[in-house]
Parts: structure tokens; sequence; C-alpha cells
């Protein structure tokens, strides 16, 4: 009880910081930021990565200052955009000598952990150095490490190998005490669409099961072959490792068996890194982080553009934001981006598990207006998955990362009934009406046998829908589609070899493609949807999103299942969604 008091006290706390911070902390802060003399890009700089925070597909203002009020302005924000910017930019920057990567987790998916990997190993062909240190590296932070000419631990740290698992949490003890009732359809032999099974079982079904052996097993490989190539270990040894976890917690471990190429206090790294750029030893090395460098780097302006289009979060109708996609949002970006002359192509960054089924058909069709006039090219994210590879389905071409979750191509439809709790606690509902089912929907009763049957044959006229969607613009029949959708999820290294995914390949693999595609050699890129200025986008998010940063921060790994919970609020009505669950 004590701790939740904590926590509505933090959240009361932070909504009256926000409040303050719209009034006082803001106008400085926009004022101070034109002026910012705390890290400037001088010769002989090194470029910072610290990724232990959540990497937002864009960068935002107001996620800066969030940074600024929970950090004192010592955080780094960026998001996967200016990350990305940052590496290409540095590679041909004389003032950047190397990039050092110090971080001990990587708050982001394999598959954007992926994209940063292909930027930094291009990166490496200017000849520039990447090192790699970290008091502590996760499973995460270790993958992404793999890039870097050297790789060094502090002599008291751990490396994190131990492969991966999918926890996921079930409701249906809990409902039953409750007397609570969710009343589910599914589509068709949608056996794999396991995101409603929390709901009326207690553990995983076998197919459930299957898939994220399968699923997991397909991951980890992806991981497993760029660790034993970068570091010359056999995957036999590295297998051995991670089901003893010895470097877990032993760091003479790691160094013994190749993973790490030294023991280093941040003293000797320092040293290290002074010599490796041509520093003199009474002389301080210039750090300059991701934000910094994204507000300092040199980006050329060119007539022609080419547009992406972020798609990120769940879909809902209605308006969204940077980490929601609406259908009236998002629809307007690609109007847009299709009616703007200057535009020549676009390219669409799909992250998300799905939502809508009706925002996502919403959202298709706009698709499909742009793919008629200009190439259309998607580019999956960490999801792109049910209502996510529904708006995709439509793009001329389809890129994805090795660790795309994709596919889950099903749908269902959850109606909750909380007449057994009522009736528990004594509480009664009288309705008057003027048609039988005029109260249809309500929670205080449950469906009748005729609305059943109506939900019945309407999810399933939508998986047909659906199925119909993916077999024409997949060329594949609708017999082959169904035997690999039924809501199975997918790694996108296979995806791609059956049929969904059109090639492996980053965003900015999707983006040279889109330019050959619109026989451009000289472009920019131009970021759909606009966001909004940092006070509007602070006033309407900033109480939110410091709320959810300061239960991420108290709860650690718990948050995970909090945010779980809190996706079931939007589960109501027909959704294509895949399941909600965590990978360690």
């Amino acid at each position: 009880m004590k701790n939740f008091f904590k926590i509505m006290f933090a959240s009361c706390f932070g909504s009256a910081l926000m409040l303050i911070a719209a009034f006082i902390i803001i106008p400085i802060w926009i004022a101070s930021s034109f002026s910012n003399d705390t890290e400037k890009v001088t010769e002989k700089s090194i470029l910072y990565m610290d990724l232990n925070y959540d990497i937002a597909e864009r960068s935002s203002e107001s996620g800066n200052l969030i940074s600024i009020l929970k950090n004192n302005g010592n955080g780094d924000f960026a998001g996967l955009n200016d990350i990305l910017a940052n590496i290409r930019a540095a590679a041909n920057d004389d003032n950047i000598k190397g990039i050092l990567i110090e971080t001990q987790s990587v708050g982001t998916g394999l598959a954007s952990v992926e994209e940063i990997i292909n930027a930094l190993d291009e990166f490496k062909k200017s000849g520039k150095f990447i090192a790699a240190y970290s008091d502590g590296y996760s499973q995460g932070a270790y993958y992404l490490a793999t890039v870097a000419d050297k790789i060094y631990l502090n002599p008291d740290g751990m490396l994190e190998i131990r492969g991966m698992a999918a926890q996921l949490m079930f409701y249906k003890n809990l409902m039953e005490k409750l007397d609570v009732k969710m009343q589910i359809v599914r589509g068709p032999d949608n056996k794999y669409k396991s995101a409603v099974e929390p709901y009326f079982l207690d553990k995983m079904s076998d197919a459930n099961r299957l898939q994220y052996s399968e699923l997991l097993g397909a991951m980890w490989n992806n991981v497993a072959y760029r660790i034993c190539t970068k570091r010359n270990i056999e995957i036999d040894q590295l297998n051995a490792i991670a089901n003893s976890m010895e470097t877990t917690f032993d760091a003479k471990k790691a160094l013994e068996y190749g993973l790490i190429d030294g023991l280093y206090y941040r003293d000797q790294l320092i040293d290290e890194l002074k010599a490796a750029i041509g520093c003199d030893e009474d002389d301080d090395i210039n750090i300059v982080r991701n934000s910094t460098y994204a507000q300092q780097r040199e980006d050329k302006t060119h007539k022609d553009k080419i547009a992406v289009i972020y798609a990120n979060g769940s879909i809902n109708d209605g308006e969204g934001d940077d980490n929601t996609i609406g259908s009236t949002t998002l629809s307007k970006a690609i109007r847009e981006a299709r009616r703007n002359d200057k535009v020549k192509a676009i390219v669409m960054r799909v992250n998300s598990p799905g939502g809508s089924a009706l925002a996502s058909e919403v959202i298709r069709r706009e698709v499909e207006l742009a793919a008629k006039e200009k190439p259309f090219i998607v580019s999956m994210g960490d999801y792109a998955a049910s209502g996510g590879y529904w708006i995709s389905a439509e793009a001329d071409r389809i890129f994805a990362d090795n660790n795309t979750l994709t596919g889950s191509i099903g749908v269902f439809g959850t109606f909750p009934s909380i007449k057994g709790l009522t009736d528990k606690v004594g509480v009664t509902f009288d309705i008057v009406k003027t048609h039988d089912n005029a109260d249809f929907g309500t929670m205080t009763k449950e469906l009748n046998e005729q609305q059943l049957a109506m939900l019945e044959k309407y999810v399933a006229e939508t998986y047909d829908q659906f199925l119909t969607l993916v077999s024409r613009t997949r060329h594949m029949s609708k017999t082959a589609v169904d035997s690999i959708a039924q809501g199975r999820v997918w790694a996108g290294s296979e995806a791609v070899k059956i049929g969904l995914v059109d090639e492996i390949g980053d965003l900015s693999q999707a983006v040279k493609y889109a330019a050959a595609q619109a026989d451009l050699k000289d472009f920019a890129v131009k970021e759909y949807p606009e966001q909004e200025d940092v006070f509007s986008s602070f006033v309407k998010n900033g109480a939110d999103q410091y709320t959810q940063a300061e239960l991420k921060s108290r709860f650690g790994m718990l948050y995970s299942y909090i945010k779980q919970i809190e996706a079931t609020k939007n589960t109501t009505g027909i959704q294509a969604v895949m399941p909600f669950f965590v990978i360690e």
C-alpha cells in the first residue's frame, strides 16, 4: 500500500511539474536551446552513443524536455532517425574522429538495433574507429557492441548472454474471481491469434507455444550469427555460454572466450581514446552526444524530396501522435505527401503491432491511392504485424529487418461483461430501450445468441477481407496466405522466405530503393506527419510522458507488464493486433 501511495504521489507530482514546466521551464529551455555552449563539434571530437533509454522512431522536442526534467539536462533522447542520420554525417565530418558506444542496455527492439548496427558498419568504411565500453552489457547492448573494433568491459562488470524468452501474462483466474467475463470472437482457424488467450487460458496453447518457440529460435539465430561471425566463436560454444551464463557473473570469462578485447577501468578507456584521436595526455576529449550533434550537423537542402512517413504505435481511430497511429492523422500525412509535387517517392516506416481493423482499412486506402501516383515503399521496424501489416500490404515493395516481428494476419473481437461482478457486489441496472439491440455493447449484460452470431459473421468476413488483401498484393492464392496467416507472427528473416516481405533491409536501404524507383540521385528526406511545436506537444502529452518515464524507472522490468495491462483497454471491438509479450 505504501508503494501505491508513492506512485500516486509521483503521478500527481509529475502533473504539477508539467504545469510549472509549461509556464517557467519551457520558455527558459526554448531560449537556451538557441545558445547551447555546453557541447560543440570541434577538432578531434568523438560522437558519443549512450542508448540506455526508450528510443523513439523520431526525435521530439517534448522528449528532450522530459530528459531535462528527469535528468537535469544530462540525458540524450535522440530518436532513431537522428541516430542514423548522425552516423551517416559523422562518416564525412572531419571533426568526428570516431564513435564511442557506452550503454548497458538498449531501449528499443532488436530490429532497430540491427538498423543502428547496419549504419555503424557503413560508417567503418570511412576508416574511423568505433569503440564500445560498459560497466555491464545486457544481451541487446552486447549485440550492438559487436559492431565495434574493440569491446571493453569494466573488470567488475557483467556480460549477459542467456538466450531469449517470451513471457506472457494470463488473467483467466483473476477474471473468474472477479466474475468478469470477456466474450471473445476469433476469425475461423485463427489458432495463432493469441492476443486473446490470456482471457480464457492460464497458460499458452500448444499452437502459441510452437509459434513463440520458432519465432524466438529465428531471432536468436540472427543474433548468434552476428556474435559468432564478429567474435570468431563457434555457435556451439556460444550456446554453451548462454546455458551456463558464465560471462554474466564473471567478466574474466568474457575475456577468456574472446567476447571482449579488454577489461578496462574508465581512466584506461580515456587513455585509449586519447591515443586513437591523437590527443595530448593533458587534453580533455571532446565528447558530442547524439542530440547535440543532430542540431549541429550539416544537412543539405535539395529541391526533390523523398517523404518518410512514420507510422508508429498502436492503430486507433481519429487523431494520433508520435507514439500512436491515428487513422485521421496518418491518412492526412499520406495524402499530403501524395499531393506534394516536390515529393517524388514515399517510404512509410511502420513500427506497429496493429490495432483497430477499421482504422487500418482507412489508412490502407490512402496507401493504395498514393501508390498509384508515386513509388511507395514500406520499411518495417521492430513490429509491423496484424494491422501493421494491413497498412503495409499495398506498398510496391516491403523491406524488413531480420528481427522484425510481422505477419499476425488475423482478427478478433472482445466484449467484456461485468454482470457477474455487479451482481456479486449487489449493484443492479435497469434499462429502457426502443429496439431489441439498442443496448448492444454495454458491459452490464452478456451478448445474446443473435449478437454473438452477428459478430462471428463480421469477424469471419473481416478475416476473409484481410486474406483477400494479402492474396492480391502479394500475388498468392488465398489458400496459401491462409496457411501462413491464422494470426501467426513471423520474424523478418522467415517472412521473406514465405513471401510476406520482399527484402531484408533497413530504412536507409528502403529510401535508396525509393530514390532509384523515382530516378533520383540528389534528394532530401521530408518527414511526415509534421510534429507539433514543443509547447503544444508538451501540454498535450508531457504529463503522460513524464508519468510513464517515472513508472519505468520505479518498476523496472515490471513496467512491461503494466503496459500489457494498460493495452487491454484498447482491445474492445474488432481488432487486428498481434499478441503483447515480453522478449527477454
